[in-house]
Order: structure tokens, then sequence, then C-alpha cells
């Protein structure tokens, strides 16, 4: 039987589909891909009844993925489904098909890889109740590797364009909760999809509201990404905006990552509003909306940004990395009675209960598109309701090598012997609660030690408000760690 296990990536699919030079052997294979399609097929069939019919797929730009397109659809069909090819897509439409009025497919999948190199590819998995959970991954992977599903059967193919349906809905939120037709109306915004495919948002929800959008860039879609890496947490994608937008004297610029389900802003006065200023931004909007509420957040945001949320009224509640992880708990909290109005990462991905917990980073855009509207309307700025958000000094992050053949087993030895030094160090304030690695209060600063979610390696977040806090906090901690063979601590050792 194939392995296709080692092709899951948390609640994805992700493999090779382009031989490079020197690059890992091609594991997205027709076979494979079929198999995939069969395997899906059978786990909703299992999951929603026998009455499954209908399946839509779309795809980012990548250069692989029409070809996977047209696999994954072969194995769908063989097993008896319906399949509808959108065509260029993005992550958070492909569910929205799901529960859409007019459409409501009993499932879909998007292809995409997310903002990884070229060659790379996958699959993101959706039925009306959300994504797919790493343990449905799993079964299809078994259920692909085995063989055990339906073939033979000839279920129909047809094709639509999706997107403008998709983005007809943004804009008419946007409209909705301005009041307006135009509210965007003389507003020079800029949009930086990275040639992934998050270009329809100019054209298509920007443009019908009024706003200039002609300083966009890189809205074309090539999987090649020749122009930068399509990710907001990306040195080089972030300054292609920011020039753009101060070049232009744009009243905002927003960036996507290929799939479009994450995404960053600049302000006008060229300031980035992503990671820790993202999720204020936000909090403060949705705090105004849903007073008191509870902002669920990863384990690497700064403690100036608890402090935010608490000055607004809010209740932080800091959790583990992976976009799942903190979606799953802002769910399991609202269940209980705790609302919790947003689930997100630093890295860009957020989801709010107003919009199915769906990490969607078109419609965190239009919150802020809503709120520039009505800054504009009250004679302020957008970014006048993040003013008090104190940022660290320093920040950095090391990520350190794990080198031992069980990585996971010897980074848990690291953080368990590192919980019990902190204990004994004066003036180190271990965090309570902690659902993550080891987070220490030293002084004005603080560092997180935590194990990579998928990678042989132990992340080391570091913030300061102190001038030279970080090299500081980072000779103490290889004081410790260097006693580890198994963990390449060198980097701090030269921070």
């Amino acid at each position: 039987m194939p392995d296709y296990m080692k092709l899951q990536n948390g609640s994805d699919i992700r493999g090779v589909a382009i031989a490079t030079e020197g690059g890992k052997p091609v594991n997205l294979t027709k076979e494979c891909v079929h198999a995939i399609g069969g395997a899906f097929a059978k786990w909703l069939k299992e999951k929603l009844g026998e009455g499954v019919a209908r399946v839509a797929i779309g795809r980012d730009s990548r250069l692989s993925g029409a070809e996977l397109g047209l696999w994954l659809q072969e194995g769908l069909c063989a097993a008896g489904l319906d399949v509808t090819d959108f065509g260029l897509c993005t992550t958070p439409a492909m569910f929205m098909c799901t529960v859409m009025e007019g459409y409501q497919y009993d499932g879909a999948v998007m292809i995409t890889a997310s903002h990884l190199p070229f060659e790379r590819n996958g699959f993101k998995f959706f039925t009306a109740k959300g994504g797919l959970e790493k343990k449905d991954i799993a079964a299809i992977l078994t259920s692909a590797g085995e063989g055990s599903f339906e073939t033979g059967l000839c279920g129909k193919r047809d094709s639509f364009d999706f997107l403008p349906a998709y983005a007809a809905m943004l804009t008419e939120k946007i409209r909705t909760a301005a009041g307006e037709e135009k509210p965007l109306c003389g507003l020079n915004i800029i949009v930086d999809a990275g040639n992934g495919a998050g270009g329809f948002f100019a054209e298509k929800v920007l443009a019908p509201l009024g706003a200039k959008t002609a300083c966009s860039q890189f809205l074309e879609p090539d999987g090649r990404f020749p122009n930068h890496a399509p990710n907001p947490e990306n040195a080089a994608a972030m300054e292609a905006i920011r020039n753009a937008v101060i070049a232009s004297k744009a009243d905002l610029g927003i960036i996507f990552d290929t799939d479009v389900d994450r995404a960053g802003a600049v302000l006008s006065d060229g300031s980035e509003l992503n990671r820790n200023k993202l999720i204020a931004i936000l909090a403060a909007i949705l705090l105004r909306e849903h007073p008191g509420t509870t902002i669920v957040t990863d384990s690497i945001t700064s403690t100036g940004l608890a402090s935010f949320i608490a000055e607004k009224g809010g209740i932080h509640h800091r959790f583990k990395r992976g976009y799942r992880n903190v979606i799953n708990e802002a769910v399991r909290l609202t269940a209980q009675g705790q609302d919790a109005q947003m689930a997100i990462e630093t890295s860009g991905h957020g989801a709010l209960q107003e919009n199915y917990y769906l990490d969607d980073g078109a419609y965190l855009m239009v919150k802020l598109l809503i709120e520039l509207s009505r800054a504009r309307k009250e004679g302020r700025s957008l970014e006048s309701l993040i003013e008090t958000l104190q940022e660290p000094k320093e920040s950095a992050e090391f990520r350190m090598p794990l080198l031992a053949e069980d990585f996971a087993a010897y980074g848990n030895k690291v953080i368990s012997a590192l919980q019990e030094y902190a204990k004994a160090q004066d003036g180190w304030q271990p965090a309570e609660p902690n659902f993550e690695g080891v987070r220490v209060q030293i002084g004005d600063g603080w560092f997180l030690l935590r194990l990579s979610l998928h990678d042989p390696l132990m992340p080391l977040n570091i913030e300061s408000d102190a001038k030279g806090g970080v090299k500081t906090i980072a000779a103490a901690l290889y004081d410790f760690l260097r006693d580890f063979p198994g963990l390449d601590s060198g980097s701090l050792r030269d921070a």
C-alpha cells in the first residue's frame, strides 16, 4: 500500500507537485491525487449520508493547480460524485460555497499550499460545518493508501466562476454596514496579491465601492510568484506594499497570501498593520461591537497586546500556535458560555464568530474597510484605534534546530527541564495559565520556548521593553540550553 500519511500537514494535505533540480521527489502523483479524491468522496458519504452528490473544487495560482484539479475531479467522479470546477478561487470562498444560499455544495476542496514555494501544493477540505480536522485528514489518507473507496462510477463534471458571487457578498456587507452605495468613494486603496488568488479584491470588491485602486500591484495570477512571496509575514512582501502605499500616498494598503486565508495591511503613514497591531485593531472593533468578549490568540502575542485588550474591556485568552488550535479554542469557549468573537494568530490567520469562525483574510479586510469608512465620517484616522497599544522596543525569534532523531521527545525534555529551572531563578515569573511550551516574564521582557508544530525546531520568541533586553535574555537562556547537545542553541550565543 502507498504510504500517503507523510502528506499530512495538520489539517491540510501538502506535498511536492513539481520536480526541481536538487529538490524533493514529486509525491502528489496522478495515482495519489486520484486516490485522495476517491477517499474524500468516501469520507463525505460516511459523514453526511448517501444523499451526498456535489463537490466543488478551486485552486490558487500555482503552476500545478490545474493538473492536480483535473486528477482530483477524476477521482471524485469515479467515486460517484458530481464535480464543479471553480478554477481560480480562494480558500475562504471554497468554504462559503457550502453555506451560501443557492450553492450549498456538500463538500469543497481548495488546491493550495498557502505561502510555500511554487513546487509545493496540497489540499484543504470543507463541509458546511467548516474545515476538516487532523483526524479527518488522517482517515482520508489512510483510505487513499488502502484503496478502500468506490471506483468505476461516472459522476458529472461542469465548471463555474464562483469568485464574483463571493466578492458580491463581501461588497454587500460593507455597503450594509456603512449605509452607503459607495462608502469608499475617493479613497486610494492598494491591493498587493503577490500574484496569488487575491487580485479579485481590487476589481470586484473595492472598485464597486468607489475606491481608487489603480496603484495596486501584482494582481495577475502567476504561480512562479516572480515579485515576492505571497505572504504577509515575509519582510520583502511587506516592504513592497509599504513602499507602494508611501509612493502613492494611499489611504490603506492590503496584502494577501496566496489563497487569501491570511492578510496584512499598511496604514496611510506607512506603518505595517500585522501581527500584534492587526490583532489589536480588530480587537478594538469587535470589543466596541461586543463589549467584554474574549479574544483568542496564539502563544507568541505580546504583553502590550494583552494590556490593550484589557484596556478595551476585553479578555485576552492566549492559547497555542496553529490556526485550527485557536479557532477550536474559541468555539469551545463560546459553547461553554464564554463569548469569543475572534480567534487569530500573529501570522494573520483570523476567524470571526460572525463569519462561521472561518479564517478569511478578505473578511478581515472587510472589517477594516468598514472602520475606515466610519473613521473618515468621524474625522479621525484608522490608526487612532490603536494609539494606546504599547509595542516592545525589541523583539526577536530564534529557530533552533533539534538534532536528535526523536526530536519531539527531546524537545519536550528541554521544555520540562526549563520549566523547573525557571521556577528556581530570581526574577523569573513563569506565565500562568500557559498552554504551550515555557513562557517566562523577566524584568521588562519575556521569552517563549516551544516545539514547532511540524518541523524539528524549537522556536524561541523574546521581547523586551528595554534596549539590549533581547540580548540579555538570550544570554541567560544560552547559559542553560548549551547543556543540551541535541539542540543547536548557537544562535543565542551570537545574539
